[in-house]
């Protein structure tokens, strides 16, 4: 039985805590640059502002863009004065042991401790997966309740999840992310009976209606129909994701006292669009809970 708590205070959403544990959101695909960080840490605070508790994990060793995210968030809260929703994040290092199967047993336990720790904790985890294959970011492949994928409206983001034909632009055999994918959703249906939900989002599109549009989106409506992903509306290509990475802040924080940043009407429609992503993905958890935003 699921325990609900609910606030007495009017507006306010229940918190409910599921025996499975949290729902895991893993958002990746092979390529750098399509704007996977921004898309974790806008999910992540929308689901913190709705209540919901989320731990979220940054696999991206390297640049660390959702860990440098959450840090310059930090960083507002302390110079303002300001409390923000922040969730409860937790890291994994690289293995230094040099032969490779050691090195993943011991990459497997890191994952395993810091996953179980927020799974039994939280109501979402999100992860931010690497833009390259790494044992890690099959790890969290392979435990994802949903997966979202952003691509940029351009035939290289199109290439890692289908060939194509550079004269018909007829979509081929699918490449190394949707073989990546579908490995993961085959064990997974065979290990526990349960299947991995794959969005894929259109991310960073350009409001100019350019006939490689057109063909990019063509292209992935034929594919979804042939290994299985939906399809989500993505965020539009804004001056305003790149302001507000140095200052921590999302969509969602834009009212908070100190923000530097004028509230626009192109901020609007921004907000919207997260709106449609949340809707699209149908989170079981959400299922009959109003948008606070």
């Amino acid at each position: 039985m699921n325990v609900t708590t609910r606030s007495e205070r009017p507006g306010r959403f229940s918190l409910v805590r599921r025996n499975g544990g949290a729902h895991v959101i893993v958002v990746g695909n092979e390529k750098g640059g399509a704007g996977k960080s921004t898309v974790a840490m806008h999910l992540t605070v929308a689901l913190l502002r709705m209540k919901k508790s989320v731990g979220v994990i940054d696999l991206d060793l390297r640049q660390r863009s959702f860990g440098r995210y959450l840090s310059n968030r930090c960083n507002w809260m302390e110079s303002y004065g300001v409390e923000l929703p922040m969730p409860k994040e937790r890291s994994v290092a690289a293995s230094e042991l040099r032969h490779l199967d050691e090195a993943e047993t011991e990459e497997n336990a890191r994952f395993q401790a810091a996953f179980s720790e927020l799974k039994a904790d939280c109501d979402f985890i999100v992860i931010d997966a690497p833009g390259s294959d790494t044992h890690y970011s099959r790890l969290a492949h392979a435990r994802a309740d949903t997966i979202v994928t952003p691509v940029n409206d351009s035939f290289i983001d199109f290439d890692l999840l289908a060939e194509l034909d550079a004269t018909t632009f007829e979509v081929g055999r699918p490449s190394v992310y949707s073989e990546l994918v579908w490995e993961c959703r085959k064990n997974r249906a065979s290990s526990d009976r349960k299947q991995i939900d794959w969005v894929v989002m259109r991310n960073r599109m350009s409001q100019l209606d350019a006939r490689n549009k057109r063909r990019v989106g063509e292209g992935l409506k034929a594919l979804s129909a042939r290994i299985g992903f939906r399809l989500a509306p993505g965020f539009a290509e804004r001056v305003i994701y790149r302001e507000l990475f140095p200052l921590g802040l999302t969509l969602l924080d834009l009212t908070e006292d100190g923000s530097s940043v004028v509230f626009s009407m192109s901020h609007v429609a921004a907000r919207q669009e997260l709106r449609d992503l949340l809707t699209v993905l149908k989170l079981p958890e959400l299922a009959g809970t109003k948008l606070p935003f």
